[in-house]
């Protein structure tokens, strides 16, 4: 599909995204027959989830950053590249929910609950979940060798493969830790996979000048936090059946941006009702009730809302100074707002 053939260019995008990963599945499962029947769990516990819904914004916002370097270019050249960026948000999921011990991913169990069938020790499950994440990695990135990059460019698209993966882990541990530095970690965690990340990718393939990749990753910083910080506001606000429970990121006590935002502005009560469910995975309905209208009355949610809106500004100001084709900045801007206004 060539840029103006085909005004549906998402549809197109995730459509052979989608179509990709069925076939690249298939021969993972011969390999697999091949060098231990057995592990044929392991390879259909990926496709299962990795099919299982999800969005394809990170394949879009690849296809997104090419078009908007190379407005002739071939749609199909960013599909390799966006189908192993599906085979990594696999990956990272995978272990990121048996980190948060979350039982459930995309309206199906969670790839190590997948693995704890009658009889089996709980703990031997867990570790093969361990595992059906590192090979989900490994298989990003043998899609990532498929990718069509410009043979003078191709160990610079390794590169940001790999840089961004690095610095997920090292947002993760953030995370992990509880660490203040929030906005720190929304730059390394979200922004690095979810965004900047995949915009650098689509612009090594397009082969990018110097200042269209300054565009563009103006573009993608900001969205990453804007991002997170959506993220962070689902993680509490969530209508039941789209992300999760009410309250999901109280009860898990996850120091987010919600929650730093608001122990500055909550008062003492409101500081009182927040610890009765914060960390608490048995907090009642009624208690996260509570704390999400304390959350509410302090100014807390509404300050995150507006920080989303300027950050999207500040990026689409930064792909407006004539340095990227106006069909791809058009395609930029439509996932600006969909990366923003989300609901789940």
């Amino acid at each position: 599909m060539t840029q103006h053939s085909n005004p549906d260019w998402s549809t197109f995008v995730r459509e052979r995204v989608d179509a990709h990963l069925v076939a690249f599945f298939d021969k993972k499962r011969a390999q697999a027959e091949r060098l231990s029947p057995r592990g044929l769990e392991m390879v259909n516990a990926t496709a299962a989830l990795t099919l299982r819904g999800g969005k394809r914004l990170r394949p879009l916002v690849l296809a997104a950053a090419y078009s908007a370097v190379n407005p002739e270019g071939d749609l199909a050249d960013c599909i390799a590249a966006g189908a192993s960026l599906e085979l990594l948000q696999s990956y990272l999921l995978i272990h990121d929910d048996w980190m948060d011990r979350d039982e459930e991913r995309r309206g199906g169990p969670a790839v190590h609950t997948m693995f704890r069938e009658p009889g089996r020790d709980p703990h031997l499950a867990d570790c093969l979940g361990v595992l059906t994440g590192d090979l989900a990695g490994t298989y990003a990135w043998e899609l990532m060798a498929e990718a069509p990059f410009p043979r003078w460019r191709r160990d610079e698209g390794f590169e940001a493969f790999a840089t961004l993966q690095i610095e997920v882990y090292f947002g993760q541990h953030l995370d992990v830790v509880a660490d203040r530095d929030v906005e720190r970690m929304h730059h390394l965690k979200t922004g690095s996979y979810t965004v900047r990340g995949p915009a650098q990718l689509g612009a090594v393939l397009a082969d990018a000048n110097p200042d269209q990749v300054l565009a563009l990753t103006g573009w993608a910083d900001p969205l990453g936090e804007a991002f997170q910080l959506r993220d962070d506001l689902l993680g509490t606000f969530a209508v039941e059946g789209t992300t999760g429970k009410p309250g999901d990121d109280l009860r898990h006590g996850k120091r987010t941006a919600l929650i730093l935002e608001a122990e500055q502005r909550l008062d003492a009560a409101g500081r009182e009702t927040l610890a009765k469910v914060f960390g608490r995975a048995e907090a009642s309905d009624g208690e996260v009730a509570a704390t999400m209208e304390a959350l509410v009355a302090c100014g807390a949610k509404d300050a995150l809302e507006r920080r989303c809106a300027e950050l999207r500004d500040v990026a689409l100001a930064a792909i407006g100074n004539g340095a990227l084709a106006s069909v791809g900045c058009a395609r930029l801007t439509e996932l600006a707002r969909r990366l923003t206004d989300r609901d789940r």
